[in-house]
């Protein structure tokens, strides 16, 4: 099962788009997420890990913007678990290029989020998207999933 945080900000309640106890984004590309978010997003972290710890197999796509201290509350939710954490690169320039194609993004947020969402991070695995096709990255992940190693098509 594939969870991602972009999924869960649109799930939000109306009221929470926008406003200061939810998620606001700036014209720049930041992000601030104000207390009723963090309340949502700590119900819906720990609804995550319960599925996991009741078998079920999770992919959870989310972005740390603060860096470590953004990832302990996923450490915190799936402690006990097996995790691989896997850190996905992307160069700045090609990471805004691809936002301004997508058109829904805020422009400016993949630029400044390029190098932010790792720092002080350490991971299990990594992948560089700049110049390798996804499918490629995936198959990276999977063998260290698996332990199977890689075959490049």
């Amino acid at each position: 099962m594939a969870f991602g945080v972009d999924s869960f900000v649109e799930a939000l309640p109306a009221k929470l788009q926008g406003s200061e106890g939810g998620i606001t984004f700036a014209a720049d590309g930041g992000v601030s997420v104000g207390a009723e978010f963090r309340a949502l997003d700590a119900a819906w972290s720990g609804g995550i890990a319960a599925m996991a710890r009741a078998g079920a197999g999770i992919i959870v796509d989310d972005v740390f913007l603060g860096g470590a201290a953004s990832r302990q509350r996923w450490e915190k939710a799936l402690a006990g678990l097996g995790v691989l954490w896997v850190g996905v690169r992307c160069d700045a320039g090609v990471a805004a290029g691809r936002e301004i194609a997508r058109g829904d993004r805020v422009k400016g947020m993949a630029a400044s989020q390029a190098r932010a969402v790792h720092e002080g991070l350490t991971y299990d695995v990594e992948v560089d998207t700049t110049h390798t096709e996804p499918l490629e990255c995936a198959r990276v992940i999977a063998a260290q999933v698996t332990g199977a190693p890689a075959q490049p098509e």
